[in-house]
């Protein structure tokens, strides 16, 4: 009995113990975290995934940021590009149409006509001795005074002149004109028609926003385009040039050389005969020069 009075005593204080070092606990005051549990705190998942949203936005401001400063730089580089005088690659294109429709009325070029065939017809002969993807541009105008000539355009492109008076008074036929054209476009691959002009070109491709444009530039080539076509014309050393390399594409063909050097006669000829064809050897000097170049020399025997 005494023994469970005691036990009885025992187990009441440690209930009593319990309860005032519950009570301890709670009323104790908040102890300041160490550094590694400061450390082990941000390793919490909520900090990581806010962590993760911050590095994103600041990615996407920095793409924003780049994509800003190249859309700026495209938009300079487009409002610098409208103070440009056209590059080389396309400044003969546009300065051979500026010529031509400058001088529409001298050329006579608009006018009804009827299609003859003509760009069929050199094309076909292009193709006939390897020439293929060349641009061609065609006009046909009314006037004696530029009898044939080819304009300097864009890359593998050219622009053809061709009189009707002098097709008529010649009667030449299709493979004729495809012959002179190619003539012609020997002298602008060769880089003649370019090399004759005397105006400064240093200005092709430059830009112009800090200054002013210069229309007296375009309009010096442009005389110098019709000093070339209508008086100066090419020199014996570029003809030379050119009708040996006509001898040695055609060569080949011994039917087409006939047809060639039959189209020099008619042409010799009629500078002899017609006045109104007289300065034809200032353009393009001596078809009877170039029959004895393309002629088999003579063996002494």
């Amino acid at each position: 009995m005494k023994t469970l009075v005691a036990l009885l005593f025992i187990l009441n204080v440690s209930a009593q113990e319990v309860n005032e070092l519950s009570n301890s606990i709670k009323t104790q005051p908040k102890v300041k975290l160490l550094q590694e549990e400061k450390e082990q705190n941000l390793m919490d998942y909520s900090n990581i995934k806010s962590v993760l949203k911050k590095d994103g936005l600041k990615k996407f401001k920095d793409k924003k940021s780049k994509n800003v400063e190249e859309i700026k730089q495209v938009k300079t580089e487009i409002e610098l590009a409208k103070y440009n005088y056209p590059a080389s690659d396309d400044f003969w294109s546009f300065m051979s149409e500026y010529w031509l429709v400058k001088n529409a009325q001298v050329l006579q070029w608009d006018f009804s006509k009827p299609k003859y065939g003509i760009a069929k017809a050199f094309r076909s002969l292009l193709e006939q001795i390897g020439y293929y993807n060349r641009k061609i541009k065609i006009l046909i105008v009314n006037t004696p005074n530029l009898t044939h000539a080819a304009l300097p355009g864009d890359k593998d492109e050219y622009f053809f002149i061709i009189s009707l008076p002098f097709i008529r008074t010649l009667d030449l036929t299709k493979v004729d004109i495809a012959l002179l054209f190619l003539e012609d476009m020997y002298r602008i691959d060769q880089g003649f028609f370019k090399s004759n002009i005397k105006k400064d070109l240093s200005f092709i491709g430059t830009n112009f926003q800090k200054t002013k444009p210069n229309k007296e530039k375009i309009d010096d080539i442009s005389t110098e385009y019709t000093r070339i076509l209508f008086k100066d014309g090419f020199s014996f050393q570029q003809q030379y040039a050119v009708t040996k390399q006509m001898d040695g594409v055609l060569s080949s063909d011994p039917k087409l050389r006939a047809v060639y050097l039959k189209l020099l006669e008619k042409i010799d000829e009629l500078i002899k005969d017609n006045l109104l064809y007289k300065d034809y050897t200032k353009i393009y000097p001596s078809p009877e020069l170039q029959i004895k170049w393309l002629s088999p020399e003579k063996k002494i025997l």
